[in-house]
């Protein structure tokens, strides 16, 4: 692409990005099996038809589409417009790229996003439900979502009517971090009325998009969303689902990717929990409380037992730290160090990773039960402090 000056704020060589992935016959299996196969997207982008069939699945025909279609999106319009709106377009290949993200199935090999990624996102965990949530459903959300948001955790959702919201407010009432993966490009709010709330949430973490900044938000769109939601997080909560419901495709698409999920139960003369209560039956775990899910999430591999684990106990090798009026508590290492790091002074979660010089993981662990104890207390932003 030529004669467009670019902003930092997006990845190298972003105009080849999208336009290769707004190419007719090009979605995220196939653009990543044509960066497989050719190194680069600028190779991808010079080649034939002819190598172009060389790749798997993709035909002579599916080959000529996408031949013919490069250039026909209008990248540098894209880009002027995402630097006004001071969105950042980035690549599968960005550090900032959200790891779990890069794991799943099908990847967005190009991410919108306005606010900030942070590498605590990590921790993370998905509350969704029905639009047309009942008062039980919307207060539940709200709770779960302040609970696990006040133990370091990032709440993800997807910012529609209901339990949606429900969960992006909760988390921002304790003061912690969101991230709303919109059905539209960030050009657009959806539903409108949350056009305040998408500004709280650029700034207590980021509203997130695969599509142009000017797509609106077709139904054809959320399937797509919906395994955004699951793969940037270790988990899904189900608070809320009617038989229907489109929460139910994100639990399949965390299923799918090997996350778990949760689900909260329901009266069973309501419609609102007919989905849920169905995902409890065909083993979904049961949640009523924010150690259920730290339980949950230690069953899907050793490096979330490890989050799960460190946040409920002390590990085997425990030293005794002065605690008040000559008390003692035993803490794990990993905890010892990261209180220590805590002077006295108020301290952001990131710097304490440097200082610390432990995995983003063990921090994260460490803070949660470190506030348990009563130890140290979070305030606005990330930042913890020494009680």
């Amino acid at each position: 692409m030529k004669g467009f000056a670019i902003s930092d704020n997006h990845s190298p060589q972003i105009s080849d990005w999208i336009s290769l992935i707004r190419a007719d016959g090009v979605g995220p299996k196939s653009f990543l099996r044509l960066l497989d196969h050719f190194g680069t997207v600028e190779r991808i982008l010079a080649s034939s038809v002819h190598e172009l069939t060389k790749v798997e699945k993709i035909g002579t025909r599916t080959a000529e589409r996408i031949r013919r279609s490069i250039g026909d999106f209008n990248v540098d319009k894209e880009i002027a417009l995402a630097d006004r709106l001071g969105v950042c377009i980035i690549n599968i290949q960005d550090d900032r790229y959200p790891p779990a993200l890069k794991h799943i199935y099908d990847p967005p090999p190009v991410l919108y996003y306005k606010g900030t990624l942070e590498r605590t996102d990590s921790l993370a965990v998905a509350i969704v439900g029905c639009r047309r949530c009942t008062l039980y459903g919307s207060e539940q959300a709200s709770r779960f979502a302040y609970m696990l948001a006040s133990a370091g955790f990032t709440v993800v959702s997807g910012m529609a009517r209901g339990i949606d919201t429900a969960a992006h407010r909760g988390a921002l009432s304790a003061m912690g971090r969101t991230i709303a993966v919109q059905g539209c490009g960030l050009s657009n709010i959806f539903p409108p009325e949350n056009k305040q709330l998408f500004s709280q949430i650029t700034e207590s973490g980021a509203c997130i998009s695969e599509l142009p900044l000017t797509y609106e938000p077709l139904s054809e769109n959320f399937p797509a969303r919906n395994r955004i939601i699951a793969g940037l997080t270790m988990g899904t909560i189900v608070v809320e689902a009617s038989s229907r419901s489109g929460a139910l495709l994100t639990s399949e698409a965390a299923i799918a990717n090997n996350r778990e999920v949760m689900a909260l139960p329901g009266r069973i003369d309501s419609p609102a929990s007919i989905g849920t209560n169905r995902l409890i039956k065909q083993g979904a775990k049961l949640v009523d409380s924010v150690e259920d899910v730290m339980e949950a999430l230690g069953y899907i591999g050793q490096d979330l037992k490890e989050h799960a684990n460190a946040a409920a106990a002390s590990s085997e090798k425990e030293v005794e730290t002065p605690l008040f009026d000559g008390l003692k508590l035993n803490l794990s290492l990993d905890e010892q160090v990261v209180y220590d790091t805590l002077d006295g002074q108020a301290i952001h979660i990131e710097h304490l990773i440097t200082s610390s010089g432990l995995a983003v993981g063990k921090v994260n662990a460490s803070l949660i039960s470190l506030r348990l104890k009563g130890l140290i207390k979070q305030l606005p932003g990330n930042v913890f402090k020494k009680l």
